[in-house]
């Protein structure tokens, strides 16, 4: 049985159970004959049970279906969010956007379980009720229809300004998570700079909005609750004169008076229900509002088909690249041409914003170029599945990200079919297993949000180790050592030539114990090369390429190189 079908039952059901008690007044009670209670206890009996089948079947189906509809909404949002933009995802507030993946969808999910469903019957409900209601009597039922319009009439006059509420509500519902995930995820500096009181206040602020709306909201549901009462009992009152007009006349029935006024509470309250389902539906269409607008943010590339490509040589060619951040008023990268051949190691160096990490973002196709071509094997990067592109590529990141999860699980991170063996494997060539033998559970040992329970160059061995098991041939290392002091560093130096070997690597840093690796080093300023050669013909030369390195970090290099 469908849960359309049930919808039509139960209501059904209610009116024959209102029924049965006309025949029981006029036929039992009345004439005081018990010979005909027996069949009507048995119909009795048999309704209650049709019933409590119709209400368990409604239930299951209207909660599976609808429950299964939002897991499907809720999987395709995430999804959606995942093919967005980058440079979006950085201009908007992750808590924001967890709540409407939350809190949003939860609001829809609570509508569709207990409010369109719940009308959908209403409507049958008020069908059979007032189709009861002519069948008694069409002139008491012609009167008491005429207090329903105002039932409609009192929701009319509150709709407004509920929408206006309920978005409200739901935009400072977002606003309160994104506080409270930023302010979370930031404990350490908050604690550091003695920012509890003023994170407290920001929390505060936003949920006082909040409450504001709230209130306003149940304020105006509570003024429409009294008021349908008032409607109601005028209506009930004024069929009951006419009906005791009628009943004095003998054109009516006590059983068939008393199932009137039963039948007819039966068809205000449907009409009532129906009234504050416009409370309930705009706090859904708010919160819909809230994850169309997020579902019609366009795509980090339309979808398309792709000619199938599969990465050989591994030769990567840059050709006239120009490219502007959005919002920008002048371009991360003129102009800047390299060609990187299969085996070839080559490092970009240069200060903070000369467009080094730009390169890393336009490979990665995070970002289009405004003009020129990136051609990998001699394949424009535009007509390349960016999922194939990346599946040829290995990174490791400035800032090293780990999950939530064990020391395996972040190694085998994006490739999760690889077996125990490679990740020991990897994580020996990374060194990792040094450290990972002596934490609780070894390999299964959890390391907390974003790694927090490991140190800096134990995060960024792990990195290493997931670079190594994917065993790309292309490999883009972004200031791998940036964000480590001397001691971790020179730790991770060994890991890291193990990775470079057999690889095409592009490599970003100000290191030059890194940059003298290289085969081949560019010097970048301002969005262009401005140097090119070897390490040592670049220390002959000096200025740009020793200035463009971090100082601390180059003395002992450039020892080596006098």
């Amino acid at each position: 049985m469908s849960d359309a079908g049930c919808a039509l039952v139960t209501p059904a059901v209610e009116a024959a159970a209102v029924w049965l008690f006309k025949t029981l007044v006029d036929g039992v009670l009345v004439p005081r004959d018990l010979h005909a209670l027996a069949p009507l206890a048995l119909a009795y009996l048999g309704l209650t049970v049709a019933g409590g089948a119709v209400g368990f079947i409604s239930g299951y189906l209207s909660t599976a279906i609808s429950e299964r509809f939002l897991l499907l909404l809720r999987t395709e949002l995430f999804a959606h969010a995942h093919r967005l933009p980058l440079d979006f995802l950085d201009r908007r507030r992750l808590g924001d956007l967890l709540s409407r993946l939350t809190g949003d969808i939860g609001a829809i999910e609570s509508f569709l379980l207990s409010g369109a469903i719940d009308a959908a019957v209403d409507v049958v409900r008020v069908l059979f009720f007032a189709g009861a209601l002519v069948l008694l009597d069409w002139r008491l039922a012609l009167l008491s229809f005429v207090v329903a319009p105002a039932f409609w009439l009192a929701s009319r006059a509150l709709s407004r300004r509920l929408r206006q509420l309920s978005r409200e509500k739901r935009r400072r519902s977002g606003s309160l998570s994104a506080v409270a995930e930023e302010s979370l995820s930031n404990a350490a500096l908050v604690r550091a700079y003695g920012a509890e009181d003023a994170e407290l206040r920001r929390f505060r602020r936003e949920g006082e909005a909040g409450v504001s709306a709230s209130i306003g909201s149940a304020r105006l549901r509570a003024l429409f609750s009294p008021l349908v009462d008032l409607l109601e009992m005028g209506g009930t009152l004024v069929v009951l004169a006419a009906g005791t007009w009628e009943l004095k006349q003998d054109r009516l029935t006590l059983g068939a008076l008393l199932i009137f006024v039963t039948y007819l509470g039966k068809l205000y309250r449907p009409v009532r229900e129906l009234g504050s389902f416009y409370s309930s539906a705009f706090s859904a269409a708010a919160s819909a509002e809230r994850v169309l607008e997020l579902l019609d943010q366009p795509q980090e590339s339309a979808r398309r088909q792709y000619a199938p490509f599969r990465l050989s040589r591994g030769v990567v060619e840059f050709e006239r690249v120009t490219f502007r951040y959005p919002g920008a008023n002048v371009p991360a990268l003129r102009e800047v041409s390299f060609r990187l051949e299969p085996g070839e190691s080559l490092a970009l160096v240069g200060p903070s914003g000369s467009g080094k990490s730009t390169i890393f973002k336009l490979l990665l196709r995070f970002h289009e170029p405004a003009s020129g071509r990136i051609l990998l094997d001699g394949r424009d990067l535009r007509e390349i599945d960016p999922r194939e592109l990346r599946a040829a590529l290995a990174v490791v990141l400035q800032e090293t990200f780990i999950v939530h999860g064990s020391v395996r699980e972040n190694i085998a991170y994006g490739c999760e079919a690889a077996n125990d063996a490679a990740v020991h494997l990897a994580a020996r060539q990374a060194d990792v297993e040094e450290f990972a033998q002596t934490l609780p559970g070894g390999y299964e040992c959890l390391v907390g949000q974003k790694g927090r329970l490991l140190s800096g160059g134990q995060r960024q061995r792990i990195a290493i180790a997931r670079a190594m098991i994917r065993r790309a041939p292309l490999l883009l290392l972004d200031e791998p050592t940036a964000s480590l002091d001397a001691e971790a560093a020179r730790r991770v130096m060994t890991p890291l030539l193990r990775l470079v070997e057999g690889r095409t690597t592009l490599l970003v840093t100000h290191d030059l114990r890194l940059a003298r690796l290289a085969g081949r080093i560019l010097v970048l300023e301002d969005g262009r090369i401005v140097d090119a050669g070897t390490h040592d013909e670049l220390i002959a030369r000096g200025g740009r390429y020793v200035r463009a390195c971090d100082p601390e970090v180059s003395g002992e290099a450039l020892e080596g190189c006098a």
